[in-house]
């Protein structure tokens, strides 16, 4: 099982590359991050990180396409491959929906999984070829190019799925891989890969060839109260995105999170970490001790198909930035990375 650690880039982006660097001497996988308004540009920071990183892959989960032309994330992904020697790679999805409604944008109507599926014709098509001729239902190019040509020969495109079934059958049969957000269960990953693989049995793939990896919040350290702490003061934030159909599969009565979100909804964030009890903490992340972490991984993940696991650190910083909480004896960003590197994965190789 490959390792990797997705960011949000909100810290000082000194510690963000600090971080990177970091992950890259310690052999995770790669380095992902959200391509959102709400964060730093993710496409800057990988590029000034490229010069100082020599294994690491780079690449948004998710950019969404919605917000951001395609046409124009297949020239940031070729620009960076060629930054990074050909450690590039991009994850797809329709955007984050809070943030399309900040944008006065509903999300219903954008039909957003077969947006995604045109937009992953529209970027394989320009990375492997340069240049575009395309009529589609929401994308339209005439003899449109470009010189930004990546350095491998086959830049992974990948989709990022929540809610299923369709979109794990979208992404085995038209992308490279998915990543699969914010579940916890056995029950979970096994319905997402059993779609998965449908999708890509029907385009003559094998499966077990793609990637398809479990996006989780992570919260790791020598305590364990502080860091199941930390991700409890997350799971709010995170699980607000979630379907009634996806919570159920994670065991969560999606009635459970409902006072969560209106006092998030309401700005009462001190009020919606109280209302996550840790029972339900526990359910939607992965923290605690390095064992306790390893424990969760093989009970729920290991074994259903997942051959990747990238880890949505939480520490002490993003808590205080996302809620005005603080929380004591969390171990750091750094820290975190170290301790998944030398007393979690090993277990996993």
């Amino acid at each position: 099982m490959k390792f990797s650690y997705v960011m949000l880039p909100d810290y000082p982006l000194e510690e963000s590359m600090r971080a990177i660097r970091l992950a890259d001497e310690l052999g995770f996988y790669a380095c992902y991050a959200a391509d959102e308004t709400w964060h730093k540009d993710l496409w800057l920071l990988f590029a000034a990180a490229a010069k100082d990183t020599t294994n690491i892959r780079f690449g948004p989960s998710v950019s969404g396409v919605v917000l951001r032309e395609p046409t124009l994330i297949a020239q940031a992904v070729a620009t960076l491959d060629e930054l990074t020697n050909g450690r590039a790679e991009v994850v797809l999805g329709s955007g984050n929906f809070g943030l399309l409604a900040q944008y006065d944008i509903n999300w219903k109507q954008t039909k957003p999984l077969s947006r995604v599926k045109e937009a992953v014709q529209v970027i394989r098509r320009l990375l492997d070829d340069g240049a575009i001729t395309f009529d589609g239902e929401f994308f339209k190019y005439h003899g449109l190019f470009t010189f930004a040509r990546p350095v491998q020969e086959r830049v992974p495109v990948k989709i990022g799925s929540m809610r299923g079934p369709k979109s794990f059958e979208v992404a085995g049969e038209f992308s490279d891989g998915c990543h699969h957000c914010l579940s916890y269960t056995r029950q979970a990953y096994e319905y997402g890969f059993e779609h998965f693989r449908a999708g890509a049995e029907r385009a003559g793939k094998n499966p077990d060839d793609l990637d398809f990896a479990a996006w989780v919040v992570t919260a790791i350290g020598r305590d364990s109260a502080a860091a199941k702490q930390a991700a409890r003061s997350m799971v709010g934030i995170y699980a607000s995105s979630m379907s009634h159909e996806q919570l159920a599969r994670n065991g969560v009565d999606p009635a459970e999170l409902t006072p969560i979100v209106e006092a998030m909804n309401e700005g009462e964030l001190a009020k919606s970490i109280e209302l996550t009890s840790p029972e339900l903490a526990e359910k939607l992340s992965i923290s605690g001790t390095p064992e306790e972490v390893t424990s969760k991984i093989k009970a729920e993940i290991e074994g259903t198909g997942v051959n990747h696991f990238i880890a949505a650190i939480t520490d002490a910083s993003l808590v205080k930035a996302f809620t005005g909480q603080t929380v004591e004896g969390v171990a750091t960003v750094d820290e975190q990375l170290r301790l998944l590197a030398a007393e979690v994965m090993p277990n996993f190789r």
